[in-house]
């Protein structure tokens, strides 16, 4: 605590918590040092600095959650947490050394050249998904992630929106990440 003339200053910074609709062309960081477009860009105006909950790739788009509150970042990026981030396929894969859990894999839709899949992976590795298709000799055209667990991305949010989360959003990862410091 920090006291200027027996007066209390600073404090415990308001926690925010967003919910953003990452377009393709963003990269997932604050500041690039390439110069290139980033979600800092798209969430400047929120009124705090907030960094992203994971990762979404270049040319992915779909949820990312930001926040200010490290305990609940550090819980939810914790390896050992099991929060669905989206896409996995349906067996066990060894990715870049690392042996990933199996993922559920849906067809929406299907032609004879052409495939609409929903994956649910409980992992995060860099570009897992985009490897795992790859490896299965897959293209990959687009990736969007829909929900974070239960949590969908919000129909309403624009590509490059984000709005503030409602109080049982933020109670649901707060659940998530309580969850994950009982279990460490």
């Amino acid at each position: 605590k920090i006291f200027v003339d027996g007066k209390p200053i600073g404090g415990a910074e308001e926690k925010v918590y967003l919910m953003l609709y990452k377009p393709r062309g963003y990269v997932t960081t604050m500041k690039d040092e390439h110069g290139r477009k980033t979600v800092a860009d798209l969430v400047r105006g929120c009124g705090a600095r907030v960094v992203p909950v994971g990762r979404l790739d270049y040319n992915s788009e779909g949820l990312l959650l930001l926040t200010n509150d490290g305990d609940l970042l550090n819980a939810l990026t914790h390896p050992r947490h099991e929060v669905e981030n989206i896409p996995k396929l349906a067996e066990p894969m060894e990715i870049d050394g690392y042996s990933i859990r199996p993922a559920t894999v849906v067809t929406i839709d299907r032609d004879e050249i052409s495939a609409k899949l929903r994956l649910t992976i409980h992992e995060g590795r860099n570009r897992q998904i985009r490897k795992m298709c790859e490896k299965c000799g897959l293209e990959v055209r687009r990736l969007k992630r829909v929900a974070m667990g239960t949590m969908p991305l919000d129909p309403h949010l624009k590509s490059g929106a984000w709005r503030e989360l409602t109080n049982d959003e933020i109670a649901y990862l707060q659940d998530i990440a309580a969850d994950v410091q009982e279990n460490l």
